[in-house]
């Protein structure tokens, strides 16, 4: 949905920005960090926590988060830089010539579709606990309880 929005914040960027029009990009900017917060923020949290082996879930869960925060913050510089106006003249003050908005929201698009494709390259754990899907208990024996016999993991 992110995708589909900032396409349409995009495509009729023109549009958008004609005066008269302003209203209409004020309610669909919102819905683009709606669903930027709704699908690949939370998966932030939730993939990683399911994804590490329990032994490293912790160490690897911050190095994910730092690098999400790397990227927001290379995001965030570089779409500044980037929706500059074309028009060297027209750029703000200390800044070279971009590639303007619209374009940098095409890029944006892009970069959501990209994330979304490399979203479904993520294990599933399909009810497995995380030990199974990792495999850290195999050779290690389970003592069951009210016996004296081993039964292997």
């Amino acid at each position: 949905m992110m995708t589909a929005f900032m396409l349409g914040l995009a495509i009729p960027y023109h549009h958008w920005t004609t005066k008269g029009n302003h209203i209409g990009f004020i309610v669909m900017y919102p819905f683009t960090f709606f669903f930027a917060n709704f699908g690949p923020n939370s998966t932030t949290f939730i993939v990683p926590a399911e994804i590490f082996a329990a032994r490293l879930r912790s160490t690897c869960h911050g190095i994910s988060a730092a690098s999400g925060k790397l990227g927001a913050i290379v995001g965030s510089l570089g779409f500044l830089y980037l929706a500059q106006n074309q028009d060297p003249v027209k750029a703000d003050r200390g800044y070279r010539a971009g590639i303007g908005v619209r374009n940098s929201l095409f890029l944006l698009a892009g970069c959501s579709l990209l994330g979304l494709a490399c979203s479904f390259l993520v294990p599933e754990s399909k009810g497995k606990s995380l030990e199974e899907m990792s495999g850290e208990n195999k050779g290690e024996e389970q003592v069951a309880v009210g016996s004296n016999r081993t039964v292997p993991v």
